[in-house]
């Protein structure tokens, strides 16, 4: 039997990414003694007045087809969110909803590009962005986020990395893995190259809402005929499951994803938009607590960690995940990942899933129960004593 060549694009090069963190939860399922600190989902309850409002949604019959961009007071509420983040000021119209910003970035990538274009992006990044990117046909281009300059962007390699055939450039702040928060004056380098070259901007900020006063510095209101931005609840408001995510940008724009959403979903049920819209009304308290949450967790792991042997710690500005740099270990990123499972327990991602430039660093989550963190650390620094154990003989 034959299939297209989109199953083929839609593999990506992230295709194994998950794999230890899928024996990790398999093993767990079976019983054993295993760690997961391999994804950011953290173990943090919807807060209850959402619960009850899809709750009361659903049982008054909120069950029928809705508008495929999205409820206008949910739109005006995302709106208003996006103004107090970038100082933009949009109309719900320039607002569309999606089932998550994965599928918003898929939307993007499909309205934006297509056979023999190029889309830019920054290495590393999230395992999923290769296929999301390349399903339009376009051929992605890494450019370089080195690891010797602490994943910072150099604008110099983006320039670099800009052909005639660059349509548009992805990337996320604060990033994952890294978590770092791209300053204003790299932003608006990146735009005014962008400006000078006719490239589209995707920004995803799912991350946002945890970087200090729930805000990043944005390109969205010095360039919005060219700024895409994508956001979600996922991350801010302990909502994974509900796959709200949404695409702000020029109306045009929001014109054409309609029509590609029409196609995919054709609306997200009314009872979770109403769940959503109660969310955004408490945006400041959800945000305070994963934030501190978070931000507890991070020093608690930095500090358990510190003095590991053969590892140096990168804590990143914001999100849920610690970069480790494992080369000293005398283990690559993929050994260092698979090793530790197997003797300890402990699931973390492999590095070199996000690009080249993580290879030789693993990424641990650190958006989990205390108890947990302190028990993976002290396996993760047990494991890595046993290395330099053996390295000194």
């Amino acid at each position: 039997m034959k299939f297209s060549e989109l199953v083929t694009r839609v593999a990506g090069d992230g295709a194994d990414a998950w794999r230890t963190h899928y024996a990790a939860q398999a093993a767990q399922e079976r019983g054993e003694d295993v760690i997961i600190l391999s994804i950011g989902d953290p173990p943090l309850s919807t807060p209850q007045p959402v619960v009850e409002r899809a709750v009361e949604a659903l049982r008054a019959g909120d069950t029928h087809y809705t508008e495929a961009r999205g409820r206008v007071a949910l739109r005006q509420a995302i709106a208003t969110l996006h103004e107090h983040r970038s100082g933009q000021r949009v109309t719900p119209d320039e607002v569309i909803l999606a089932c998550g910003a994965q599928n918003a970035l898929l939307v993007a990538a499909l309205c934006l590009s297509g056979d023999g274009d190029e889309v830019l992006t920054f290495d590393p990044l999230y395992p999923t962005y290769p296929a999301t990117l390349e399903a339009s046909g376009a051929r992605l281009v890494r450019v370089p986020l080195r690891s010797a300059n602490r994943f910072r962007p150099d604008i110099a390699d983006l320039e670099s990395a800009i052909s005639p055939r660059s349509r548009a450039l992805f990337f996320a702040t604060p990033g994952n893995p890294s978590g770092i928060i791209f300053t204003a004056d790299e932003l608006a380098r990146i735009g005014e190259l962008a400006r000078r070259h006719d490239l589209w901007v995707v920004v995803d900020e799912v991350y946002a809402g945890l970087a200090p006063e729930g805000r990043v510095p944005s390109l969205a209101e010095a360039f919005p005929e060219r700024v895409v931005t994508i956001g979600s609840l996922s991350k801010t408001h302990a909502m994974c499951g509900w796959r709200v995510g949404w695409m702000i940008g020029p109306k045009i724009l929001m014109d054409h994803a309609e029509n590609l959403l029409i196609c995919m979903l054709y609306g997200l049920p009314g009872f979770v938009q109403e769940a959503a819209l109660t969310a955004l009304q408490d945006t400041v308290e959800a945000e305070r607590r994963v934030r501190e949450y978070c931000g507890d967790r991070v020093r608690l792991m930095h500090t358990l960690l510190q003095g590991t042997p053969g590892i140096d710690l990168l804590v990143p500005e914001a999100g849920m995940f610690m970069l480790v740099d494992v080369r000293g270990t005398g283990l690559g990123s993929d050994g260092f990942t698979e090793q530790l499972f197997r003797e300890q327990g402990v699931a973390v991602m492999d590095g070199g899933a996000f690009g080249e430039e993580t290879r030789g660093f693993v990424r641990i989550s650190f958006a989990n129960d205390e108890a947990l963190i302190t028990e993976g650390c002290r396996r993760i620094r047990q494991f890595c004593e046993g290395l330099a154990a053996v390295r000194s003989r």
